[in-house]
């Protein structure tokens, strides 16, 4: 791992921990699922900003395209791949490279997939043939972005990039790739993952808000795959070498400790080169998929992980998951961390968020945010919609916690807890 990732590592984990206040997560439409509960041995696996329709570095494939010896490897072993494309970043200019074994090694304002001055090789734009086999070989495809620019700033490591900015740009950037998967293939994309993770924007709106916008969940990972870090050794062998050892020594670690370790988890993997222009996911990805399998681990779409549960912390044996499964189709009854912690004391947030209308939720808030141009409280839509239908006091505050509940829309509760209230719930 070079040394400007590892210091951006600890740097991250440093501001999260002393300077940025605890993360607040909110009921909303929109999720960020990095895994699933399940006591089965399934999981799934995320490849990155692919297609690339070159060799790998080393190739040792006979000239095969690196996802088409991913796709080759997946299907040796009979997984189901999710495949995270991105559109086509021939448009990211001017530009020039970074230092290799950087984060900028691919460009210094952009990104350029599968690599600068080759935008042609690589997004779903340019490669009809591998978009085609992704497809016809049963792996999902999601939204990456069309042009993988990240949404707001990200100074510390992407501090020379150009960001967009605003819900309009990141909505129009994500509908250019949804629409030509509709137009060229008849599909439809259900997750999206925000280019390196990047939530907040500069006129109040986040990354939960495009989602909203475009109707997909936001798609996360709970365990890093490992294949987009450089090694710092100079011999280009050893590299390679120090690179698989560090995909495949975490999952085999983590299975021997415990080999239910990876059951609903999410493993995030590289479609592309990682910082020292080496694909290590092309002989990596054997070796991880060889450990699975010796477990008895199925590898699955991350749909398929979500029709088990949609949950992080309920699973299908719980009594109240049918109702609850059903119920988050149309109303925000999970946090956005898809976590539904039932045996907290619902919020008048919450209840709110459970009572009003998606559609008046969300626009109420939206249109607040371009008046203010700044954040707005996640709830303010919905609490603004149930008191003006008289289901709420004006003034509530979004955080008190709930006393008492609307006649005829709920059954009798022992307790205002999450579980019973949304048990009791009378939805239609």
């Amino acid at each position: 791992m070079s040394l400007i990732v590892k210091i951006g590592k600890k740097g991250k984990r440093i501001v999260k921990k002393v300077l940025q206040p605890a993360e607040k997560h909110n009921v909303s439409y929109t999720r960020r699922i990095e895994r699933i509960k399940t006591d089965r041995r399934i999981c799934a696996m995320t490849f990155d900003d692919g297609p690339m329709d070159l060799p790998s570095s080393p190739d040792r494939f006979g000239g095969k395209s690196l996802t088409d010896v991913l796709l080759d490897t997946l299907a040796e072993f009979g997984a189901k791949g999710t495949f995270d494309v991105v559109g086509d970043t021939s448009e990211n200019y001017p530009d020039k490279a970074g230092k290799v074994g950087s984060a900028a090694w691919g460009g210094v304002k952009y990104d350029h997939y599968p690599d600068i001055h080759q935008d042609d090789k690589g997004g779903a734009e340019h490669n009809d043939r591998l978009i085609r086999r992704i497809l016809a070989e049963g792996h999902q495809i999601t939204n990456h972005g069309y042009r993988h620019i990240i949404f707001g700033k990200k100074p510390f490591v992407y501090g020379a990039r150009v960001y967009l900015g605003s819900l309009d740009k990141a909505v129009e950037d994500l509908q250019k790739l949804d629409r030509l998967m509709r137009d060229r293939y008849g599909y439809q994309i259900t997750l999206h993952r925000p280019p390196h993770y990047v939530d907040k924007m500069q006129d109040g709106f986040t990354s939960y808000d495009v989602c909203d916008k475009m109707g997909y969940q936001y798609m996360a990972a709970s365990f890093d795959g490992a294949g987009w870090l450089p090694s710092t050794l100079s011999d280009p062998d050893a590299a390679l070498e120090a690179e698989v050892n560090a995909m495949v020594e975490p999952v085999r670690k983590a299975l021997e400790k415990d080999p239910d370790f990876f059951c609903g988890q999410i493993i995030f993997q590289k479609d592309g080169y990682n910082m020292g222009k080496r694909t290590p996911v092309a002989f990596g990805l054997r070796k991880q998929l060889e450990l699975l399998k010796e477990y008895g681990y199925q590898v699955v779409t991350v749909d398929t992980l979500l029709a088990e549960s949609s949950f992080a912390d309920l699973g299908r044996d719980d009594p109240l998951f049918e109702k609850l499964n059903k119920l988050q189709q149309e109303r925000a009854v999970v946090y956005s961390d898809n976590c539904l912690r039932l045996d907290a004391v619902m919020t008048c947030g919450e209840l709110a968020m459970l009572l009003a209308p998606k559609e008046e939720a969300l626009g109420r808030r939206w249109a607040a945010v371009r008046r203010s141009g700044k954040h707005e409280d996640a709830y303010w839509g919905a609490m603004d919609w149930c008191a003006e239908q008289g289901l709420l006091p004006r003034g509530t505050k979004s955080d008190a916690p709930v006393t008492a509940l609307p006649e005829g829309l709920f059954a009798p509760v022992s307790d205002f807890t999450r579980r019973s209230i949304y048990g009791a719930y009378k939805n239609q």
